[in-house]
């Protein structure tokens, strides 16, 4: 299955091991589109590489062979695919005259007896099935609902909610009408659902009274009495029992609250169902809200159009994944993170999606691999933390599973160590494509992933992603090839955001994304292109994000916690990387005068992060410091302190207003084995 090739690339020399070969037939939907370009514009490309550079050259004529070939469903045509005179930094509308739904297209399958959707919960026995016909019913059942209380095209309706067949329905609904998805999972503390939901000003959120998590059960209801506080435009907060029963759940304290049951039941006409309606919105009509990590304040908020979103997904779900309506597909996530979004685009192609909701490692570490052999599941998705984990308990599915169905295992959160590849195709499967995938809530999807064409190469993410123009580049701007260098992206792409919510001048957005290099997509990440594969290799992120084990968040998150304890003063929170590109996250204490730091504190502080935000946000290492880095015009300074705790010299030490405090972090015996 593998093989072993070197390349050198100027003085390094780059081990390429061949673990996964395409298939000889060349007859997968990559290879059919392919060949429809050639047809169609009168060329002879002859593989994915001179596919790909047609792509990102002729990007207009590109994405409108992706809209025919995907066959998405409007209701009127576009006048002109993009304007090809804009920057990526002018975010040029895309699709301009075109009419269309999102929800439309994931529920137009003229199979309705197809199961669309099956619900597996931790430690429960039963999964709940939905056909295509009986998601159709349920989504024109709560669409009814919002318009009768009030839902408009525009509005924002939320869902602080598991990963359950009701985040779908209540999501399509909000799509059908024109409404705004937004949504976080249970596991957020009420911080960090407020610094994001307090800024779109819903009208609607869904909730639950419980759920289940690593063998306990969870109330959820003071919680969410505290989001409702703080949501004073929410016009009705909707309940589903979930775990426990509505009996055992009480809404007295919760003002406008309703059970689920008791909201449907608004949207029916006598005994007649509803009938399902979708709005026909322009391509740029928003879809989703996403969230940045709130790296320097609160988090920004990502505005994702419903036609870019849906275009980019069926390319990745069709032409990268090679998806049909024959696929069952999984990916582990909570509805707080993009993933889940990917995921539910995937309905589209008319294949059949599984919500898993619960810890993958309860009541075993096998209750995933068990889901695959029961539902036939042929993709797999999960972080390349849960890999390692399963590697590091000595887990071999291949020898406790059948896994017949399983053609494609995704990766992503964070980057898949090269052990890893040497551990799947050992352990778990070898006739299968291992699919590194990297891109981010920035562009609700990928700039490079997997790829049936081509070979996978251990350690590297197949390729960049058709229509994506990335390249690596150096501090000057200039490209860089087999070395490490900023990830950009030079050309419009559609899934792009159309813009941040509140922020009128469009000044945040250009900060974010365009500040680095004038005109052109800097995406804050560092990553190594391989000439020779033409793979990919990331390389951590290049500003002061945390992101361990794919949970990514900003240190301001922590520093609101943690800063509201009398006993601190101040503190810092930065990352540190091993040698394999693992990330852990240090937060460093400064006592408050005749204050001690102690265990006691430590645990306090624990505590409290995992109640605000999740257990995922917990720092791996809490340390005293003595002091804290500051620029002079007053800004605390992580990078510097990254650069040393990483052993590297700061040399600049003028802009601060205190440098010697930069010495307190050389070579601590805390930090050294990592």
């Amino acid at each position: 299955m593998s093989r072993d090739t070197k390349t050198t690339v100027g003085e390094e020399i780059m081990e390429s091991k061949v673990m996964w070969y395409p298939d000889s037939k060349k007859n997968t939907q990559m290879d059919k589109f392919r060949s429809e370009v050639n047809r169609d514009f009168g060329l002879k490309l002859a593989n994915y590489s001179e596919l790909y550079q047609w792509s990102v050259e002729n990007y207009p004529e590109f994405w409108a062979e992706v809209w025919r070939f995907c066959g998405i469903v409007c209701s009127r045509l576009y006048e002109e695919v993009v304007d090809r005179t804009k920057r990526i930094s002018d975010v040029p509308e895309w699709f301009r005259g075109s009419q269309l739904n999102y929800a439309e297209n994931l529920l137009k399958h003229k199979d309705q007896d197809k199961i669309a959707l099956y619900a597996a919960r931790e430690a429960k026995e039963e999964i709940t099935k939905v056909t295509f016909r009986e998601l159709r019913r349920d989504v024109a059942l709560y669409a009814a609902a919002m318009r009768k209380m009030g839902v408009k095209m525009g509005d924002r309706v939320v869902g602080y909610l598991p990963n359950s067949i009701e985040a779908v329905e209540a999501m399509l609904a909000a799509a059908s009408i024109g409404a705004i998805w937004s949504s976080t999972s249970p596991d957020f503390g009420v911080n960090g659902v407020l610094d994001r939901f307090s800024q779109i000003q819903p009208k609607l959120i869904f909730s639950v009274s419980s759920v289940v998590y690593n063998g306990k059960e969870h109330d959820h209801m003071e919680k969410l009495q505290s989001v409702v506080k703080g949501l004073p435009d929410l016009k009705k907060v909707v309940v589903i029992p979930y775990v426990r029963s509505r009996d055992a759940t009480d809404l007295s304290r919760i003002p406008n609250s309703v059970f689920l049951e008791d909201f449907l039941a608004m949207g029916k006409e006598g005994d007649q169902d509803p009938q399902l309606e979708f709005e026909q919105l322009p391509f740029s009509h928003p879809l989703f809200i996403m969230y940045s990590s709130g790296t320097t304040g609160a988090p920004k908020c990502m505005v994702h159009s419903a036609g870019g979103t849906l275009i980019q997904h069926l390319k990745e779900h069709i032409l990268h994944g090679n998806m049909s309506s024959s696929d069952v597909i999984i990916y582990y996530t909570t509805t707080g993170w993009m993933m889940w979004n990917w995921l539910m685009s995937s309905l589209a192609t008319g294949s059949s999606v599984v919500l898993y909701d619960g810890s993958p490692l309860v009541p075993t570490p096998n209750v995933l691999w068990d889901l695959i052999d029961r539902l036939g599941i042929t993709i797999f998705g999960t972080g390349a933390k849960w890999l390692s984990v399963l590697e590091e308990r000595n887990l071999k599915p291949a020898e406790t599973h059948n896994l017949h169905t399983l053609h494609t295992i995704l990766s992503t959160g964070s980057p898949l160590k090269p052990q890893s590849y040497e551990y799947v195709y050992k352990d778990i499967k070898s006739n299968i494509l291992l699919g590194s995938i990297s891109g981010g809530t920035d562009i609700v999807s990928c700039f490079m992933g997997q790829n049936f064409t081509i070979p996978v190469h251990k350690g590297e993410i197949q390729a960049r992603n058709l229509g994506m123009a990335v390249e690596a580049w150096d501090d000057e701007g200039k490209p860089v090839w087999g070395e490490s260098g900023e990830l950009v992206c030079q050309k419009p792409i559609p899934c792009q955001p159309t813009h941040f919510w509140n922020d009128e001048n469009g000044s945040k957005y250009h900060k974010a994304y365009f500040s680095t290099f004038p005109g052109v997509w800097a995406h804050g990440d560092y990553c190594k292109i391989n000439p020779q594969t033409g793979g990919l290799v990331m390389l951590g992120r290049s500003d002061g994000t945390l992101n361990p084990n794919g949970v990514r968040f900003g240190s301001s998150e922590i520093y609101n916690i943690v800063e509201a304890f009398e006993e601190v003063s101040d503190s810092l929170c930065v990352p540190q990387y091993n040698k394999d590109r693992e990330e852990r996250v240090i937060l460093f204490l400064k006592m408050a005068p005749k204050q001690i730091f102690g265990p006691e504190l430590v645990k306090k502080i624990r505590d409290a992060i995992r109640v605000a935000l999740s257990a995922r946000h917990i720092p791996a290492l809490i340390l005293e410091t003595k002091d804290i880095p500051y620029t002079i015009s007053g800004k605390k300074v992580e990078v510097a302190v990254k650069q040393i705790v990483a052993g590297k010299e700061v040399t600049q030490r003028g802009a601060f207003s205190n440098p010697s405090s930069l010495d307190l972090y050389k070579n601590l015996p805390e930090l050294q084995n990592f």
